[in-house]
């Protein structure tokens, strides 16, 4: 998780302040963020150990041209012990020149190790296709969601302005209720504590709010330094309209994640199979073919071909331990599988109850907030008026920011809790593009 909220900084920072859209954060993170480009650089390393796996099945051909000159012992090879047969010839041979070009090559006509191998790096592959794919998912789903926590964390800095005003301007009021004998001095300290606490919250809220804002230009690469804005304008999302086990189902095939670990699962299971292949008979063919000679000019074609067929006797146990090993691995490969159908499953369901139950608290909160805001005038007025102490404004006071930290956590946890249920059913390209309008 931690290296979907990095991004990899682009571009020159401007003077200008820039106005960023949920679309626009949402592209420029699929382009910048870490953990794209992690899940990029993992594919194409699979991509290369796949090559390589193949390369033992596929043809090995080399060439080389080769011109020396030496001298040879002839009593060195053994011809001293022939006696009399050789006494003409003399001892010492050479100094001559021999050239030599030739090609070489050699091919594996049947190797069960390297034929399983190839299919679980196939696997492997395929596995990091799914990977960058989830990858793709993972990011709009982040970039989403910083967006809208930096949009929640701006609510509240507002409404926390909003209410330190109003404690400032009740503070005001009592400090001249007081002067005027209307009022007593407890109701002056109880307005200033309260304007104190107002004014830590706005404090705290700001620093949320700068903090959402960093985390999110992090998240999406934006250059050092860039200033921005954000468009509080949400687009609205797609509704999954699917009963939980119809969600829960097309989770499971449309997923990537879930897709990947189930070709981690084939990929060990073919890496067993390679470790039992290479405890078999190996059937491998060699041939080379070339011109030889003292000089390029003289030189004739010679070729050799072989075959050889190699087969396990004795390996010192390291068979079996691989294979132990092999057997742990695909146990594991299948326990991450079946931990993930399970967290899929569980991912949906509270998607389902967030969705929910903030669409209730929605519903609800704007009416709450209203209501909170008629108290807290009332209270006001009754303290003016002299017929009540400031501990009914005091009061009201809480209750609307209560009730306006309900309407923010309602409004933008309904939007969070949309995205999360696309994303657990594996729709959120779709999604994305329907906000591109169109295929893209």
């Amino acid at each position: 998780m931690s290296t979907f909220l990095g991004g990899v900084p682009a571009g020159t920072a401007t003077d200008r302040v820039e106005t960023l859209t949920l679309v626009g954060v949402i592209a420029r993170a699929l382009e910048h963020n870490l953990g794209i480009l992690t899940a990029e650089q993992g594919l194409g390393r699979a991509q290369g150990a796949r090559w390589r796996a193949l390369s033992e099945m596929l043809p090995d051909i080399n060439g080389r041209i080769s011109e020396t000159r030496q001298q040879i012992n002839l009593q060195a090879f053994g011809f001293s012990r022939f006696g009399s047969a050789f006494s003409d010839v003399p001892t010492i041979v050479g100094p001559f020149n021999v050239f030599d070009a030739r090609i070489f090559v050699s091919q594996s006509v049947l190797d069960f190790g390297a034929i399983n191998g190839a299919r679980a790096e196939a696997h492997h592959l395929e596995a990091a296709r799914y990977t960058y794919k989830g990858a793709r998912d993972f990011v709009i789903n982040v970039a989403g969601n910083l967006y809208v926590q930096a949009l929640a964390a701006a609510a509240r800095s507002e409404a926390a302005l909003a209410q330190q005003q109003t404690a400032q301007t009740l503070y005001t009021q009592a400090v001249d209720l007081k002067q005027n004998g209307l009022v007593a001095g407890i109701d002056v300290l109880r307005a200033e504590v309260q304007l104190s606490t107002q004014v830590q919250r706005s404090t705290i809220a700001s620093n949320d709010l700068e903090k959402a804002r960093l985390q999110l230009a992090r998240a999406i690469g934006l250059p050092l330094g860039q200033k921005f804005a954000l468009d509080p304008t949400l687009p609205e999302l797609p509704a999954a309209d699917l009963s939980i086990e119809d969600a829960v189902n097309r989770a499971y095939a449309a997923r990537p994640d879930y897709q990947a670990a189930l070709e981690r699962v084939r990929a060990a299971e073919a890496e067993r199979q390679a470790v039992i292949g290479n405890a078999q008979p190996s059937l491998k063919v060699t041939a080379d073919y070339g011109d030889i000679g003292l000089s390029p000019g003289d030189s004739r074609g010679t070729f050799s071909v072989g075959g050889a067929v190699t087969i396990p006797i004795f390996q010192g146990g390291r068979t079996r331990g691989r294979l132990l090993e092999a057997d742990a691995d695909l146990r594991n490969r299948r326990a991450e599988a079946d931990d993930l159908k399970a967290s899929i499953y569980y991912e949906v369901r509270t998607a389902f109850l967030d969705l929910d139950a903030t669409s209730r608290q929605l519903a609800l909160a704007g009416r709450a907030r209203d209501l909170a805001a008629q108290q807290l005038t009332q209270a006001r007025d009754r303290f003016a008026a002299g017929v009540a102490s400031n501990i009914e404004v005091v009061q009201a006071q809480d209750a609307v920011a209560v009730a306006s930290e309900q309407f923010i956590a309602a409004r933008y946890g309904y939007d969070l809790a949309k995205g999360a249920l696309i994303r657990g059913v594996g729709a959120t390209e779709d999604a994305l593009r329907q906000l591109l309008g169109g295929v893209r």
